[in-house]
């Protein structure tokens, strides 16, 4: 009984810079549940919202499962590039025949820039102490 249950559960794990989302699709209505709250109270900018529903609207999807997010680290832009990359995961493997769209689309791409780390010697990545001829 229990196999039968997940077999309706897709998963899949997106990534952007240090923020890390799993992200179940469930057959449902169109719910997108971040952190136990809806995508409305979670991301106060409406672009964040669209960035999140994207793989969704791509795939004509966006009426066909709920969205289950668990989503942790960096700041709400790089939180929505994960979501957005875990759904498009996820989307794969309900349907492998949604990868071409997807794929066109980027949204499959892990983005792989990530913050510069501090060199020594220096005030920040590439930033030099202020210079005096004197």
């Amino acid at each position: 009984m229990a196999k039968a249950a997940n077999a309706s559960r897709y998963y899949g794990t997106g990534r952007r810079k240090t923020s890390v989302a799993r992200v179940y699709l469930v057959p449902g209505t169109g719910n997108v549940t971040i952190n136990k709250r809806s995508i409305d109270d979670y991301f106060g900018l409406e672009t964040l919202k669209v960035t999140v529903r994207q793989p969704l609207v791509a795939t004509d999807t966006a009426d066909k499962f709920d969205v289950l997010v668990n989503v942790y680290g960096g700041g709400y832009t790089g939180q929505a590039g994960a979501i957005r990359h875990g759904i498009s995961r996820a989307l794969l493997q309900a349907d492998a025949d949604y990868r071409p769209v997807l794929k066109r689309e980027g949204f499959l791409t892990r983005d792989s820039r990530m913050k510069e780390r501090k060199k020594y010697g220096l005030k920040a990545a590439r930033r030099a102490p202020q210079f005096s001829k004197r």
